[in-house]
This record gives structure tokens, C-alpha cells and sequence, in this order.
């Protein structure tokens, strides 16, 4: 007997899929904070109500809100993203967030993939990918509205976290169907890019990875620059336009941001977590501190313990 066609009135809409994923999201996030999973690229974030601006780092991820809202500002740009829209980003870099949407009883729940690039190489070679039109240029980070497609494939892996026997066998499979959607999709042409040896992207990339790794040493651009075969004109420009920071400000954001990680596990000697990340200079380290965040690290730290209380 020939079993009935699905069609796609059979299917979730995209709004049951919303909730049944904010249903997931809300059970293996029950307080607020961030919330890595038993899958090793998967977090969840949860927040009862809206924040205000915080500087925090992100990956290369797919990030979209399963409920509530929330703005991300790189640069002199700003992306919305909320149930309808998710923001992918090509490049590790710092940002500034904030909360727009989110109450007790709804609060804002956060999926949070984050790329594996040689997960991405691997299937690009597997599939033959043609090489992408033209080269991007701007940020790596880019919006765009959240496909039905994607969103099913989100909501199937978290699905799995409530049957975790699965997810050796699983996950792996759902991860390479979000990972070609991604790359099909007007976002995956940066992450495209960002494979192609020697193209400007790559080079970029490369640079954003020696400076992650030496954050807490001194730099000298030219000796970046070299290492990435580019000129320091060429690299100040092309690293300031994918991460809206030349490599020195993005170096001294890593350094704080690591700090204030240091100082929120309750470390309380400032001048060692300052010349941890790389400052010589005590003065200055409080300086550019309150700059950031808006407080002195030791005030900035029990507020942020407070609210995670």
C-alpha cells in the first residue's frame, strides 16, 4: 500500500517550529546566563529581561533568537535579529549586544551554532561547491530572514539533546545539512571566501588567528602583516573592514575582555590579570577598562556576579 504523500500543509509552520525550539531552548536553559550543551557547538543563552549594552566576542556562528530579540552593533553598524532573522558571522570578532526583547515570562532564548570552518572546507571539497561570484567586502557579519529549512534543522538538533544517546550517530548529519544551507544561502558566500587560499578573506582570517593566539604579547604590524603576506597599508585597511577594528584595537579588546572573564571567577588581584593579558602599564589598564565597560574591573566584576547571582 503506498503510504500518503506529506505535503506541506502536513509540516509545522514556522511559527510552531519557533516555539517547540524556545520549548527546547527554555528546558536545557532554565536560568539566565549562557549554556553550553552536550552537543560541543551548540550554546544556549536565556535572559529574563533586557540588558544593556555589553561588549562580549563572537565566533564564527549562526545565531538566531528562538524567542525575544536582541541588537548587535560592530563598527558603526547594527543587526536585529530575533525569531524571524539570523545573523551568521565569517569572522571572530568583538562586538557590543543588547537584549531588546525579553520579560520573566518570555524570556529571550538564544541559539547559538557555532561553524566549524574545516567542517565547512570538508563539505565545500565534498560537494563540488562552484567558487563564489564576487569578493565580499564590508563586515563578516551579515542578517538576513531565518529559512523554514534552517530553522527545522535547528530545531532537530537540539531535538537530540533529549535523547543524547543519539547525538554520536545524529548530530553529525544534521550539523552538515545546516552547514550546506548556510552555504547556499546569500550568507555563505563570506564563509566561501573565507576558504579560498590566498584570497583576501583568508588572509584576514589568518591575521584574526595570530592575533587571537599572541593577544597578551607585544605586536608589531609589520611583522603581521608579513606573516599573512600582505602590506601594512593593505592589512590595516582589509582587517579594519571585516572586524571594524585595526589589529592593535582588536588585540586590546581581547585583552579586556579576558580580563573581565578572569576578574567575574572571582580572581581579585588586578595587576596580575592586567599583566596576564598583556599590560604592563596598571594606569592604563584601569583606563581602558572603564572605557569599555563603564566601571573600574573590581566594580565591574561584582556587578556582573550580581546579576548572575
Amino acid at each position: 500500500m503506498k503510504s500518503p504523500d506529506i505535503t506541506d500543509s502536513d509540516r509545522p509552520s514556522q511559527e510552531t517550529l519557533s516555539r517547540q525550539l524556545a520549548a527546547i531552548v527554555g528546558r536545557f536553559a532554565p536560568i539566565d546566563g549562557e549554556h553550553r550543551t552536550a552537543i560541543p557547538s551548540l550554546t544556549f543563552h536565556r535572559y529574563s529581561a533586557p540588558l544593556k549594552e555589553e561588549s562580549a566576542f563572537t565566533k564564527v556562528a549562526l545565531i538566531f533568537a528562538a524567542q525575544g530579540a536582541k541588537i548587535v552593533t560592530a563598527g558603526d553598524a547594527s543587526y536585529s535579529y530575533d525569531t524571524q532573522h539570523c545573523l551568521v558571522t565569517s569572522i571572530d570578532m568583538p562586538v557590543i549586544g543588547r537584549i531588546t526583547q525579553a520579560s520573566a515570562a518570555a524570556p529571550y532564548l538564544c541559539f547559538a551554532y557555532e561553524i566549524d570552518m574545516q567542517k565547512v572546507a570538508d563539505l565545500v571539497a565534498m560537494r563540488e561547491l562552484p567558487p563564489p561570484d564576487e569578493p565580499t567586502t564590508g563586515l563578516g557579519i551579515s542578517l538576513s530572514k531565518l529559512s523554514k529549512d534552517l530553522l527545522n534543522a535547528a530545531y532537530r538538533l537540539a531535538s537530540l539533546l533529549e535523547t543524547p544517546k543519539h547525538i554520536p550517530a545524529l548530530a553529525p548529519l544534521i550539523e552538515q545539512e545546516i552547514l550546506y544551507r548556510l552555504l547556499m544561502s546569500s550568507q555563505g558566500m563570506r564563509l566561501r571566501h573565507a576558504l579560498i587560499a590566498d584570497s583576501r578573506a583568508f588572509r584576514v582570517s589568518k591575521a584574526v588567528e595570530w592575533v587571537k593566539d599572541h593577544y597578551d604579547s607585544p605586536m608589531r604590524i609589520e611583522d603581521l602583516a608579513k606573516h599573512v603576506n600582505m602590506s601594512v597599508s593593505s592589512l590595516h585597511h582589509h582587517f579594519k573592514d571585516a572586524t571594524a577594528l585595526s589589529p592593535l584595537q582588536y588585540q586590546k579588546r581581547l585583552r579586556l575582555l579576558e580580563a573581565r572573564r578572569l576578574l567575574v571567577q572571582r580572581a581579585s588581584d588586578v595587576g596580575v590579570i592586567a599583566s596576564t593579558v598583556g599590560y604592563d602599564n596598571l594606569s592604563q589598564f584601569h583606563r581602558e577598562y572603564k572605557r569599555l565597560f563603564g566601571a573600574p574591573p573590581i566594580q565591574d566584576a561584582i556587578r556582573l556576579r550580581s546579576d548572575s547571582a
